[in-house]
């Protein structure tokens, strides 16, 4: 069961796709962040997720949140799949310690190896605003982005 909302958003630091170093408290200096962890790079379902996130980056800019994606696949696999979907936000690799950033956030599937579909709305004081997670193989659909986006509205 993921973190829930109210609860603390663990800092990390991971490198994104392209080697430069990506720390949570640093991006909410900028303002609200939204995490989408995702099982797999270059998998049908998250490939649909993400693509659908790329298509309407717009409600994360009216919200003036900034949209990260993590999954444990390498930053040079992440790299390849950005470059080849075009994917205008950063994704996080959570290689090494395998999975550390997604157990942090009690998104992660021991029994699978990787990250659940989960999906966290931090505000600037770093406390988890909203949250929301899918079951495996089930993609999350923008109609719930925006619900946990209007949680940045609300408080």
């Amino acid at each position: 069961m993921p973190l829930p909302d109210g609860a603390p958003a663990p800092d990390f630091e991971l490198v994104d796709h392209l080697g430069r170093a990506v720390r949570l408290s640093v991006l909410r200096q900028a303002g609200p962040v939204v995490i989408v962890f995702f099982p797999l790079a270059f998998s049908r379902t998250c490939e649909g997720e993400l693509c659908a996130l790329r298509d309407d980056l717009a409600i994360f800019a009216e919200a003036g949140a900034q949209l990260v994606g993590i999954s444990v696949d390498s930053k040079f696999a992440l790299r390849a799949w950005a470059e080849e979907q075009g994917y205008g936000f950063p994704l996080l690799s959570d290689f090494w310690p395998h999975g550390e950033v997604a157990r942090a956030y009690e998104a992660f599937l021991d029994d699978r190896g990787y990250a659940a579909r989960a999906t966290f709305v931090i505000d600037v004081d770093g406390v988890i605003r909203a949250s929301f997670a899918t079951a495996p193989g089930e993609p999350r659909s923008l109609d719930q982005y925006r619900a946990a986006l209007e949680a940045l509205t609300e408080r």
